[in-house]
């Protein structure tokens, strides 16, 4: 069983439904999705490689994608889906542990299920859409017909029809039973990243690349209302069907939330201090907005007091720090690695293991954090020359099958400044 249970002390932790604010504490790095059960669970992706699900603000961690998680989603109140950027699609629960449904050629960006039909979807920037039979054992279908990445998908409520959006541009329809295109219903002209489905009010909301924030007919595609501001990319939705309440997440780090009744914006408010926000969610009774950002917490706040509280990432965050108060060892690190690595002892959930103490030490050698089957019998030990061959040439050609993401560093002076940095700073002095 890949699921181990850590008791994290959260702050104003509290159930989902509590109409108070509260924020959930634990991952190793940004969140960058969040789902919630019908019953008030919580669900959450994030750049560390895990997926948490959070009982009374302590996580039961489900660790197995080889890279940032992107999106989850539930299945049913035990069973959790989730896409990474290692391609992959995961089912995950108690008594199963965690299943492989499939394989993308590219990462998967948006998930979502219909039990009618017993499937779920992903989008990937491969250009497909796959549908995935649950419980396994069929094989799944590739919908193609995408010119670039696919971002999103929604299913209809029949679960006969799905819905999917791509950085072509367009929102295309999709028969889940034959894989056939049925409609164009949407080209917008840029990227569409976030869809939301409205079957019972008969319209479709689309967030894209440009800012675009518009509500379109369900069945023409024609625009009903379009909510643009001057801030981009839209990032999440969410919508509440009990107050009718659609909220809006974007890259400058605002929430829009939208009176779908009136068609009219009822609230708009900055939600973070620094960087974009990539997640919305409601809790179930509409109380309140679950949001994440560059930070690696998840933050709630009562729908009736929103704005009232200080915006996400009120500390500093390492890799946001002003370039110009850092030496260029520093500026590199911070860069290139501080969100994914520690200079501190314990690789605290991070995407990286610590680099703490790392000269000397063989590859693969830490035991709280899980390496790639190359790095485990890798012969490699980290000193000058090679954290240098690492840099110089990319990690995936020095070390092909590595989970560390592609990267160089061109000037050697960069890579030297790194290192020296690297050892003055992750090195423990001697008493």
């Amino acid at each position: 069983m890949l699921l181990r249970a850590i008791v994290i002390v959260c702050a104003s932790a509290a159930p989902a439904d509590a109409q108070e604010f509260f924020t959930l504490k634990g991952h190793g790095g940004p969140v960058m999705d969040i789902a919630v059960s019908r019953d008030g669970q919580i669900a959450t992706a994030s750049f560390d490689n895990a997926v948490g699900l959070w009982a009374d603000g302590v996580p039961t961690w489900f660790d197995g994608h080889a890279a940032a998680v992107n999106v989850v989603t539930f299945w049913d109140a035990a069973t959790l889906i989730s896409g990474g950027d290692d391609y992959k699609v995961r089912l995950w629960s108690e008594q199963a542990g965690n299943v492989v449904l499939g394989e993308h050629e590219a990462k998967v960006m948006g998930l979502d299920v219909s039990r009618e039909v017993g499937l779920a979807a992903s989008a990937s920037w491969d250009g497909t859409v796959g549908l995935w039979p649950i419980p396994t054992g069929d094989a799944p279908m590739f919908l193609r017909g995408h010119k670039l990445g696919v971002n999103d998908v929604a299913f209809s409520d029949d679960g006969l029809t799905i819905y999917s959006a791509s950085t072509d541009g367009t929102i295309r329809v999709w028969d889940t039973q034959t894989g056939e295109q049925t409609q164009l219903l949407a080209d917008h002209g840029f990227g569409v990243n976030e869809l939301l489905l409205n079957e019972a009010d008969g319209w479709l909301a689309y967030g894209a690349v440009d800012g675009g924030t518009r509500i379109i007919d369900l069945a023409s595609g024609t625009e009903i209302e379009d909510f643009t501001l001057d801030r981009r990319p839209i990032l999440a939705l969410a919508y509440d069907p009990i107050a009718q309440q659609l909220a809006v997440g974007d890259g400058d780090g605002y929430i829009m939330v939208i009176d779908t009744a009136e068609m009219r914006i009822s609230r708009d408010f900055r939600a973070t201090q620094n960087g974009p926000v990539w997640a919305l969610a409601f809790s179930p009774d509409g109380a309140n907005i679950h949001a994440s950002g560059i930070e690696d917490i998840v933050y709630s706040w009562p729908v009736a007091t929103i704005g009232e509280y200080d915006p996400m990432a009120g500390t500093e965050q390492s890799f946001l720090r002003d370039p110009e108060t850092m030496d260029n060892g520093e500026r590199q690190f911070k860069r290139k690695c501080s969100i994914c690595h520690t200079l501190t002892e314990g690789s605290a959930r991070r995407a990286g293991p610590s680099l703490h103490n790392l000269f000397g030490r063989p590859a693969g050698a830490l035991g709280d954090y899980s390496y790639s089957e190359t790095l485990n019998r890798s012969d490699i030990v980290w000193s000058d020359d090679t954290i240098d061959a690492l840099f110089a040439l990319g990690p995936d050609h020095y070390i092909p099958g590595t989970k560390m993401p592609m990267q160089r560093i061109v000037k050697q002076e960069d890579r030297t400044d790194l290192i020296n940095y690297l050892r003055r700073v992750g090195t423990p002095r001697e008493n």
